[in-house]
Parts: structure tokens; C-alpha cells; sequence
């Protein structure tokens, strides 16, 4: 679940050909602003789901059940992990690319 932080950050990404390219991955969009984090709406974790996020803010049951594994990490090792499909750096995912 990748969730665009405001409506320009969706438009660039949308323009650069990100979302194509997550969308490929088996990512689904959601809509621009506040995502799951709170715990409450959009992608609530299960027990023994994993996520990644570049939120601010971790602690147990914050996104969804208790017993979720929750990493937090910056935007470029969230993004690469969205296309990869599992937690990894960058680098990783942009060999060949150019």
C-alpha cells in the first residue's frame, strides 16, 4: 500500500513514471494525505504482517494489531523496498538502471 503525501507529491510520481512502476510491483495507490499510520483506516496490519514506513512515529498497535512487525525508514529505502518486495537498500534496486 503506497500512499502519496499530498496531491503534487501523486502528480510528480505519476509524471516521473513511479506509480507505473509500483503498480507493476502489486502495489495499490491510496488516496494523497494520511495513510495507515494512525491505525485506524487504509491497510490496517494483521498479526505477523510486516510494513515499512517513512512515518514519523512507531510503537507497538500503532498501525493496526499489536503483534504487526512495523520498520520505519527513509522515503528512498521505503520506495525501494515497495518495488523489491521485501525491506532493502536502494542501491539494490536501481543496478542496471539508468
Amino acid at each position: 500500500l503506497v500512499i502519496p503525501a499530498s496531491s503534487q507529491v501523486l502528480e510528480d510520481a505519476l509524471d516521473a513514471g513511479y506509480i507505473r512502476d509500483l503498480v507493476a510491483a502489486g502495489a495499490t495507490i491510496g488516496s494523497p494525505g494520511c495513510g495507515p499510520c494512525m491505525g485506524n483506516h487504509m491497510g490496517v496490519l494483521a498479526p505477523g504482517e510486516v510494513c515499512i514506513s517513512s512515518a514519523s512515529r512507531n510503537f507497538r498497535g500503532r498501525m493496526g494489531e499489536r503483534e504487526a512487525d512495523i520498520y520505519l525508514a527513509n522515503p528512498a529505502v521505503v520506495a525501494a523496498s515497495a518495488l523489491a518486495g521485501y525491506i532493502t537498500h536502494p542501491a539494490a534496486v536501481m543496478e542496471g538502471v539508468s
